[in-house]
């Protein structure tokens, strides 16, 4: 009797949840996000000053955004182009603990950006459309909780080997990524082609290829307005920590709680999903006024208790905007999400690009104490409000729509 094949049919759900988990620690936990511990620890070791700091973060936007606009082309086989964007973010980490010089450094930033939006729009594509198949959608927030696990990967490690270097924390955080890419690449293995792609005439990819599908504007404009409101607490948070206390010991510990509060949430979303009465839209909003208060809180005060407020605020609901911004895009183009998500992605990278350029552009104005971080911050938490409430309108169940419409009086 012949045993068959664990590869012989669909992945385990399991698979397909760890899969996705881990590829999202290692493109937005360390490809993308490692540099936020480590900036305060390269400017203590003289590495970069403040404004290098900031190219090298837009630099990093840039390639995300870069990597979003050209995703939809490459993810016809979406395990295939996750396998080479987690492989390509481990050695770009690895020769970040090498580099000097601004370009190279630049250039690596770039390429970490641009492989991570690879990652994260292939593997959106390909697990939450598996998920979708045995009706479990709601579980995709186990997915980006992924986000929440590397970051605290990345907080830790920082925090952990703060006193060895800058340098030699860039070359741990590469083997950390290389760790977790061979074991994605052994839970999915033999799996591409499961990822079948789309027949041409499948007039539900046709309208995906050709064009966002319709109802999707509001998603595409709300996620990137996620992007600049989050991308400024979740910069600057570490700095404003050690500004308070210069002890990596102690200031380290903010972006691990910003990571820890990201997991949590995924995992009560995903709890909460499969019973879940609200609005997804709605949810969405609450986000949204979430993450304003979170940049507003260092407006309020430059406290230790006030950034590990806003750090808990931000990190607790950026995630659960991922994963309700990413669900809704694939349900409105079920068959070939790989274009809408590509879109959807490049809007928040967008969004991460335009948050550090508004500090910048306001770096000539002061209203009393309120330099350009906090006119930067207050203009992110306005906005915030001001999608929340489009969202929580958007998000209308038929009933109260009925109500809106019948006649008064």
């Amino acid at each position: 009797m012949t045993r068959s094949s664990p590869t012989d049919g669909p992945p385990p759900t399991a698979s397909v949840l760890w899969a996705g988990a881990l590829t999202l620690a290692v493109a937005m936990g360390i490809g993308r996000f490692a540099f936020t511990p480590l900036l305060p620890l390269m400017m203590r070791d003289g590495l970069i000053d403040a404004t290098v700091g900031a190219e090298l973060a837009a630099a990093n936007y840039l390639g995300y955004l870069v990597g979003a606009l050209s995703a939809a082309r490459l993810a016809g086989q979406a395990l295939r182009l996750v396998w080479a964007s987690l492989l390509a973010i481990a050695l770009l980490t690895a020769a970040a603990g090498l580099a000097s010089g601004e370009l190279t450094w630049h250039l690596l930033r770039f390429g970490a950006g641009l492989a991570s939006a690879w990652a994260m729009v292939g593997i959106s594509s390909w697990s939450l459309t598996e998920l979708a198949r045995r009706g479990q959608g709601a579980l995709g927030a186990l997915v980006f909780g992924g986000i929440g696990g590397g970051i605290i990967l990345a907080g830790l490690l920082a925090w952990v080997s703060a006193g060895d270097g800058a340098r030699t924390l860039w070359l741990q955080m590469a083997a950390a990524a290389l760790l977790l890419t061979l074991g994605v690449c052994w839970l999915t293995r033999g799996l591409a082609r499961h990822s079948a792609p789309v027949r041409p005439s499948d007039p539900s990819a046709a309208a995906a290829s050709n064009g966002l599908p319709a109802g999707s504007w509001p998603l595409v404009i709300c996620y990137g307005s996620a992007g600049l409101g989050y991308i400024l607490p979740a910069t600057f948070l570490p700095a404003m920590a050690r500004s308070l206390i210069d002890d990596p010991q102690r200031f380290g510990l903010a972006w691990p709680l910003f990571g820890l509060a990201a997991w949590a949430s995924a995992m009560v979303s995903a709890a909460q999903g499969r019973s879940r009465r609200r609005s997804p839209l709605r949810a969405w909003a609450l986000c949204q006024l979430a993450i304003g208060l979170g940049a507003a809180m260092p407006l309020l005060s430059r406290s230790g208790a006030a950034i590990a407020v806003a750090a808990l605020l931000v990190g607790s609901t950026f995630v659960v905007v991922t994963v309700i911004g990413l669900e809704q895009a694939r349900a409105l183009a079920p068959a070939h999400p790989a274009p809408l998500l590509g879109r959807m992605t490049a809007s928040f990278a967008l969004g991460q690009i335009a948050g550090p350029l508004m500090v910048r552009a306001l770096s000539g104005f002061q209203i009393g104490a309120w330099g350009p971080l906090e006119l930067g911050s207050a203009s992110a938490a306005m906005l915030m409000l001001a999608t929340a409430v489009w969202l929580w309108r958007l998000g209308r169940t038929p009933a109260e729509l009925s109500a809106a419409a019948r006649p008064r009086g």
